[in-house]
């Protein structure tokens, strides 16, 4: 008989689902109601490499530009010698994974397909842990570099709201969020923000009064500002009480896939915690369990830019504070 042992923040070891937490009634519709699962704020915006053959992978990123010079005197001068360096970021591959156990009678009693409705849940749950590590580190592995909003913070790009005449002028203004990323050499293409945002944007007027936050009225048409698509967090991973916003060039952000999300039914196995002390056993109490799986990893090279060769100072992203 196999042994599973796993340590996970997404599962407490005495957790199961129970009778009562089905609530099957006698009666009922086959369809259950609830809102749409939200997988990843990060994935919509950030670039997705091809996906990983190794745990690890090395991705040559831009050190050193070369120059130019003129040749004086301008027949006889020499020409000068110059160079373009790279080095080596790594990537790497970590395992997001949870355990759902279920008594098989609570599967036979239910009048729906409850594993169909938990497997976007786990969705949702792997794309809100996934988001927390990439924005501000939460829970993130050793392995990966610190979130995007503590990359921002330390090269100084945050400015915090209420600093211009508007949330406008705090974001896109002279001084704004977007002009610390641009003073870099970066083009601000996406927004990632709090859900609180939206009522700040919503509620800009003109000094006439009229609206100028005002989304598009056709049904589908994602979220832009300035021009550049706007994402909000909508899995419950976000932190106000550190960032409202998070503006940046999302092309610089890369996330790659080393092992797709994968689901196992287990039915034979011991399900101990981390001290060896056995929670379920499946077989003996004639449970199920749904095993998730899946293997990623993401990097901010920082690549050099003609407006800013300092590393320490040089980010592609910003932040507006609370």
């Amino acid at each position: 008989m196999s042994k599973f042992k796993f340590d996970m923040q997404l599962f407490a070891y005495n957790d199961k689902i129970a009778r009562t937490d089905v609530n099957i009634p006698e009666e009922v519709s086959k369809e259950i109601l609830q809102d749409i699962p939200k997988a990843s704020l990060m994935m919509q915006l950030m670039r997705k490499l091809p996906n990983m053959a190794r745990g690890v992978a090395k991705l040559p990123v831009l050190s050193t530009l070369p120059n130019a010079y003129f040749v004086n005197p301008t027949d006889t001068g020499h020409k000068q010698t110059t160079k373009q360096a790279w080095e080596n970021v790594s990537i790497t591959a970590e395992e997001i994974a949870c355990i759902v156990p279920i008594p098989e009678a609570v599967l036979d009693d239910a009048d729906y397909d409850i594993w169909g409705e938990v497997k976007p849940r786990i969705v949702e749950a792997f794309g809100a842990l996934f988001d927390a590590a990439v924005m501000f580190g939460t829970n993130k592995p050793a392995s990966w570099p610190n979130g995007i909003v503590t990359q921002a913070i330390a090269a100084g790009h945050t400015v915090t709201i209420g600093t211009g005449d508007d949330i406008a002028d705090d974001i896109g203004g002279d001084g704004g969020v977007m002009s610390l990323i641009e003073a870099d050499g970066f083009s601000v293409n996406g927004f990632a923000a709090a859900s609180t945002v939206k009522a700040k944007l919503r509620g800009l007027r003109a000094s006439t009064g009229e609206l100028i936050f005002q989304p598009s009225l056709q049904a589908g048409t994602p979220s832009t500002l300035y021009g550049s698509p706007i994402v909000y967090d909508e899995n419950g991973a976000w932190n106000d009480a550190v960032a409202l916003m998070v503006a940046g060039d999302f092309r610089q952000a890369l996330y790659a896939i080393r092992q797709d999300m994968t689901y196992k039914i287990l039915d034979q196995a011991v399900i101990t915690d981390a001290d060896g002390v056995i929670q379920y056993n499946l077989a003996q109490q004639d449970m199920v369990a749904l095993r998730c799986v899946m293997r990623l990893g993401w990097v901010l090279p920082n690549p050099v830019t003609r407006k800013n060769t300092n590393k320490a100072t040089r980010c592609a992203f910003g932040v507006l504070a609370p």
